[in-house]
């Protein structure tokens, strides 16, 4: 049967299929080479940190997703002058135009992303006001912002709430503070990081996250004049400084999207090369990987996966860096469910992110899904009060079934699933997994998946 990319009109011009319901034909090993460039979770905020230089930013790398294209249209709204380089995937900055913006453009073009909370700092130091909408996301559990206004208001922000939003002013100015986080959230950190580096004196971070986009944050920080030192035990010292110039950076690779692909291939007995895939980042996931029957081989231009023999069951804790990322956990799910055996799966760090279980069952997997978590006497990661935890018996043969993407992650699984099963499978809504797979539909053609884009 023809494939969604059969039906597209110049596929020589690279051209991604459209399209939001796929009608997905299982039982076909995915193979071949698939690129992966620069992290969705560190692209994006070195973005809103072109807002932070006198000159202009160069960022290399950029994967084509619709967060990206969310952060640029939000720069362009204030002002910032973006445009793309003779390279694919270089982009390049001009903050010197920066203007405020409105509520309902920020909002217009915001849609359902939480990133604009990232444009506060640096809107503070360049205009004095920064204005946030209602926020969206993936629903994938309670992601509270008030770590993020306890930070800014420690700066020496105000925050006022309003029917439209948030308004945010600094009308001293914004100094340096010391700040703990109740969790070392990535989010949080990266506030305090976009503030710290022009805030007047030091700034001590205590339970920072330390993943490694938050690393190469600062590195691109770094290479715009500021002082940045992180110490033991997730501290991280930020000197601030009064003036911040462009960059010129290449963005780390994706290590969530690379680990999906390696997930894709034990799931589907297939031989996936993820070219761009570093180990050192990885390291975590390769562990995981190995222990339920996978095999990997590390090149210097990528990482190939693949089965080694039988699946086998494992017992997953997941964590912030350097645990095992929650991010990582719904893929393997996938796979998890043709291991022979019992795997635990604790998800420690969303309270909502195994509900995507739900259309595995419909498709036959039996999972369990434990609401309050599961106590046992090997864990070592503190349990936490909204912990869940999946119970996966395998192997269970996967059926066709039609089901909706309910969010990134979790629609990248409904998908490697849907490939996975016999028989013919619909999935809806597969237009949020662009929020952070590049040309996903493209790389699966390229893998020999069967599919149609039906509308």
């Amino acid at each position: 049967m023809k494939s969604a990319l059969s039906v597209t009109p110049d596929r020589s011009a690279g051209e991604e299929p459209e399209g939001d319901v796929l009608a997905i034909r299982g039982g076909r090993p995915l193979t071949g080479r698939v690129e992966v460039k620069g992290a969705k979770n560190l692209v994006t905020k070195a973005m809103v940190a072109a807002l932070l230089g006198g000159t202009t930013s160069t960022l290399r790398d950029v994967p084509d997703i619709s967060d990206v294209k969310v952060v640029r249209s939000l720069l362009e709204v204030h002002g910032v002058k973006v445009w793309d380089g003779e390279d694919e995937g270089t982009l390049h900055f001009d903050p010197s135009g920066a203007v405020a913006a409105h509520f309902e453009a920020i909002d217009a073009h915001a849609g359902a992303s939480r990133i604009p909370i990232l444009f506060c700092g640096p809107l503070l130091h360049l205009l004095g006001e920064a204005l946030i909408p209602d926020l969206g996301g993936c629903r994938i559990g309670d992601r509270p912002i008030n770590f993020h206004m306890d930070a800014l208001r420690a700066f020496g922000a105000v925050v006022d709430k309003s029917y439209e939003g948030i308004r945010i002013t600094a009308p001293d100015g914004l100094h340096g503070a010391n700040i703990e986080l109740p969790y070392p959230s990535v989010g949080a950190t990266e506030q305090v990081l976009l503030t710290a580096v022009k805030a007047k004196g030091t700034t001590e971070l205590r339970n920072a996250a330390i993943e490694p986009e938050i690393m190469d944050l600062i590195a691109v920080l770094q290479k715009m004049g500021a002082i940045i030192s992180y110490e033991p035990n997730r501290v991280i010292l930020i000197e601030g400084v009064d003036e911040l110039r462009g960059y010129d950076h290449r963005a780390i690779f994706d290590r969530n999207e690379a680990a999906s692909w390696a997930c894709a291939a034990l799931a589907t007995d297939g031989d996936i090369f993820v070219g761009g895939a570093k180990q050192q980042e990885m390291l975590t996931f390769l562990n995981v990987f190995r222990k339920a029957g996978g095999w990997f081989d590390v090149h210097e231009d990528g990482i190939q996966f693949r089965r080694d023999g039988a699946l086998k069951p494992v017992v997953v804790e997941t964590d912030v860096h350097p645990g095992f990322m929650t991010d990582w956990q719904q893929p393997l799910i996938v796979a998890l469910t043709q291991a022979t055996g019992t795997s635990t799966v604790h998800e420690t760090v969303y309270e909502n992110r195994l509900g995507f279980t739900q259309a595995l069952v419909q498709m036959g997997a039996d999972i369990v899904v434990h609401p309050q978590g599961i106590d046992s006497a090997d864990r070592r990661v503190p349990r936490r009060a909204l912990e869940q935890a999946a119970v996966i018996n395998g192997p269970t043969p996967l059926h066709a079934a039609d089901v909706e993407v309910p969010d990134l992650r979790g629609g990248y699984s409904y998908v490697i699933a849907a490939l996975t099963a016999e028989g013919e499978s619909v999935v809806r809504n597969v237009g949020i997994i662009r929020r952070g797979y590049e040309k996903f539909l493209t790389k699966l053609d390229d893998l020999g998946a069967d599919f149609d884009v039906i509308g």
